[in-house]
């Protein structure tokens, strides 16, 4: 009887042994489950915030891009105005120095002879700007074609003027530099007397400049130089002769141009570009 009794409590305590594992397996599957949730949940809460991260960095990125197309648009308004301001200013500035050289000047050619200032010297070099114009016939070089054009030039003054402020608008306000060109190189065969003469030659040369034709540039302001010294645009069309020599690779004499005009125009705004550019060139050689 007690042997059977042992017998039974061995019987017990095996069972209770041999199903102690098996709880205790139960128990760790279910913390690794619960192991595994915790770990997913902290995945997802972590990809959530960077979603929100992202999400508020394209927020950001697109409220910078906003407030720079803004100041684009800002700053485009200002070049707007900034040009209409340049071409109104230039407008202004030739007008009335028109209006001052009509007034100082001598009467139209029409009861006159033709003044010899207003006519190209009998050189070669002085008429080779003429050689240069790509839409003006030859028989409209001569000196009695000038007297021609002279008298209508007198008839009506304000045809003339219309024109060269059409030619000035294509270049300063249009920048069409070519068809710029054209109308000059007609107002200069057409208004050979006109008191915009040389403010013609002048822009006439700035129309090449702009495209790059350095040579016929060249020719431009050169003869403006020559044939109407004294001009008010004299300081400005030494600056760009210089500038024109340098880039056709006169380098020396491109810089002789510019010296000359320190010296003979101090303290203008030409005068200051050229100094800059004299620096400049100083500084690439070294």
């Amino acid at each position: 009887m007690t042997r059977g009794r042992i017998f039974c409590v061995a019987a017990v305590v095996a069972a209770l042994v041999a199903a102690t594992p098996v709880s205790a397996q139960r128990l760790s599957l279910a913390e690794r489950v619960t192991a595994l949730e915790n770990k997913a949940n902290a995945d997802a809460m972590a990809s959530g915030n960077a979603n929100l991260e992202a999400q508020n960095r394209i927020v950001a990125l697109q409220g910078e891009v906003s407030a720079l197309r803004d100041v684009i648009e800002q700053l485009q308004h200002e070049m707007r105005q900034l040009k209409e301001a340049n071409r109104l200013l230039a407008a202004d500035i030739d007008s009335r120095l028109g209006a001052l050289e009509e007034g100082a000047a001598p009467a139209p050619a029409a009861s006159r002879p033709t003044p010899e200032p207003q006519s190209p010297p009998p050189r070669a070099d002085a008429r080779a700007p003429q050689a240069g114009f790509t839409d003006v016939p030859a028989e409209a070089n001569p000196s009695a074609d000038r007297a021609d054009a002279g008298s209508v030039s007198a008839a009506d003054p304000a045809q003339e003027q219309d024109r060269y402020q059409q030619a000035l608008d294509t270049l300063v306000e249009r920048f069409e530099a070519a068809e710029s060109a054209r109308l000059f190189q007609s107002f200069i065969r057409d208004y050979p007397d006109s008191p915009l003469i040389a403010n013609a030659w002048y822009w006439l040369g700035e129309s090449y400049y702009v495209t790059q034709n350095f040579e016929l540039a060249v020719e431009a302001f050169a003869t403006l130089l020559e044939v109407y010294p004294g001009s008010r645009k004299e300081p400005d069309a030494l600056l760009k002769l210089g500038y024109c020599r340098i880039a056709l690779g006169e380098r020396s004499g491109g810089e002789a141009v510019l010296r000359d005009l320190l010296d003979r125009y101090p303290g203008s705004d030409a005068a200051l570009k050229a100094e800059s550019r004299l620096r400049t060139l100083a500084l690439e050689s070294r």
